[in-house]
């Protein structure tokens, strides 16, 4: 589908602003930065201008951004908050809640330098399953249909990513094996067979166990593809782990300064033989060098160009700790996924680790570049571009979605960014657009939604299954108390913690309560919340008679409250 270079003038509609020169968008990067390179694996190569250094100029490189092993390690940049400027084309900083095609829609045409998107598929999101996992089993002809219902569902909102997109920007479509093949040919008609750039596989999973009768689909798929013009792409690296080489770099690396820095002999001969002002006799030869003679005299006396041996051509000493690194190529296997013991874990089922993202958005965009996700889930996408100071605009259908986003947002730990339409105005905050917050929007959520959106609205954890969860939706932990685990999802029942039950119901009753205070006594609880639109004289008779007699507290809390605000008093 073909995109144009330059926005056109567009007239104002909601989270969009008139647009301007597209330039004006980027941050102050070098354009070099800007050219798509070719991805190779192996040694980074010498640079014709490249200047001599000391032999101790350089501190030992231990890999920015990389923790144990060179796995990658997300930058720590809390409270960025402001440090972006704002765009003059669209909203950004701001979290929609709705279907994504129409606010797609309302988007002017070559905005976004970088979109993300993982959608819904085979996964266990309540609002959108195309493929549940309990369906393994269906006949080929019944999985082809329901791939071709994924694909219909996706094909207008591809090519609105499409238009949307700048001719330097970049689209990654993450999916997995039950549709990669289909969502490749859509892609291809849809962004052109030319402007697709690379297949990566990100091994997200090691086989567990032996009950196979094939390989483990334990890889998901990442189709690259770029806006019709030169690309961004920074090259990422895997720095080298100096105490523990491969055998093909400790080979090229093989000889040893005298303070221990690994370094190889390379060539300083200038691959041009017609530049005369590079001709010259060093060291009893004459040929056409790299650099001057200047500097070359000044490498010789700093120890960096060396004879090998008496009367050899003169060579140069690269270190292996002045290297990047090697090129990451299109095979992902350094990024774990995200284990039941990561402190990043939220309990979203689709939920991908932030190295990852940290990896496509350091990649693909530069600082104040604006980075778009259609299906963000939980947010890690928004976050990462939060943390490297890029724009971002994020879109999900789902409420509790949105909140799980702005929380995390919010989470000192996280980003320290404020939910607030007068520091989003200046550029130091963001805003959730499109949340339903009328109690008429609330009555008609799906029950899962409206359970979900209650807990969170509380200020609670909801519950990781929406199916037998004991007549226990949610928990509200004391502030300090930090939810841990006992195995297959459950939490430890001796931890300081809140029960909360949501009924969508105009007035929930006496049955309600009964059945509340059944699940409080098996878990030991003596104070538990209850959320509803309003609630019976005997569910209220019903809570004072379990006060009096049995001393355990039901806090009963209106849909109206919440929507309020007015119920921080109740949970004292």
């Amino acid at each position: 589908m073909a995109k144009k270079a330059d926005a056109k003038p567009a007239a104002e509609t909601p989270g969009c602003k008139a647009a301007g020169n597209e330039n004006s968008l980027g941050g102050a990067s070098d354009p070099a930065s800007r050219s798509l390179q070719s991805a190779t694996i192996g040694d980074t190569t010498a640079r014709e201008d490249a200047r001599p250094t000391s032999k101790n100029s350089l501190a030992r490189r231990t890999g920015e951004g990389r923790g144990e092993g060179g796995v990658p390690r997300p930058s720590d940049g809390r409270g960025i908050k402001g440090e972006g400027r704002p765009s003059p084309l669209v909203d950004t900083r701001v979290i929609y809640c709705g279907d994504n095609l129409d606010q797609l829609k309302k988007l002017p045409d070559a905005c976004v330098d970088l979109e993300y998107i993982d959608p819904p598929f085979n996964s266990n999101r309540n609002y959108e399953i195309f493929w549940p996992e309990t369906s393994e089993k269906r006949r080929f002809d019944d999985r082809h249909e329901s791939t071709k219902a994924y694909i219909d569902y996706m094909r207008p909102r591809c090519e609105q990513l499409a238009r949307i997109l700048k001719k330097t920007g970049s689209f990654y479509y993450h999916c997995d094996w039950h549709a990669s093949h289909q969502v490749r040919v859509m892609l291809d008609e849809i962004f052109g067979e030319n402007n697709f750039q690379s297949e990566i596989i990100w091994h997200r999973t090691l086989a567990k166990g032996l009950g196979f009768k094939g390989f483990p689909n334990n890889h998901d798929t990442i189709f690259l593809y770029g806006g019709g013009g030169e690309i961004t792409f920074n090259r990422p690296y895997d720095p080298y782990d100096l105490d523990n080489l491969d055998e093909k770099t400790a080979s090229k690396y093989s000889h040893r300064d005298p303070d221990g820095r690994l370094y190889q002999l390379d060539n300083l001969l200038n691959p041009n033989p017609n530049r005369p002002n590079l001709t010259y006799e060093f060291l009893g030869h004459k040929k056409v060098w790299r650099w001057t003679k200047e500097r070359m005299q000044e490498a010789y006396e700093n120890g960096i160009v060396v004879q090998p041996s008496p009367g050899a051509v003169p060579r140069m000493k690269r270190f292996l700790d002045e290297q990047e690194g090697r090129p990451i190529d299109t095979v992902w296997t350094d990024i774990p996924p995200i284990n039941s013991q990561a402190q990043e874990r939220l309990g979203y089922p689709t939920q991908k680790p932030l190295a990852l993202l940290d990896r496509i958005v350091r990649a693909s965009s530069n600082e104040n570049d604006i980075v778009l996700d259609a299906f963000c889930g939980c947010g890690t996408a928004i976050v990462a571009a939060q943390k490297l100071k890029r724009q971002w605009i994020g879109i999900d259908i789902s409420p509790t979605a949105c909140r799980v986003m702005a929380k995390r947002l919010k989470d000192k730990r996280v980003c320290a960014l404020s939910e607030d339409e007068d520091l989003w105005a200046i550029g130091r905050g963001f805003i959730v657009r499109d949340l339903p917050w009328t109690e008429e929007k609330l009555r008609i959520l799906p029950p899962f939604e409206f359970e979900n959106w209650a807990v969170i609205a509380l200020g609670g954890r909801k519950n990781k299954v929406q199916v037998g969860d004991k007549g226990i939706d949610g928990r509200i932990y004391p502030v300090g108390v930090t939810p841990r685990e006992t195995g297959a999802g459950e939490l430890a029942l001796e931890e300081s913690w809140y029960p909360i039950q949501v009924k969508q119901k105009d007035k929930a009753g006496r049955p309600d309560m009964d059945a509340f205070e059944t699940a409080m006594r098996r878990a030991a609880r003596t104070k538990g919340f209850f959320v509803s639109f309003d609630y019976s004289e005997d569910a209220e008779r019903e809570v004072t008679r379990f006060w009096k007699e049995e001393q355990r507290t039901i806090i009963l809390l209106t849909v109206k409250e919440l929507l309020d605000g007015n119920f921080a008093h109740k949970l004292v």
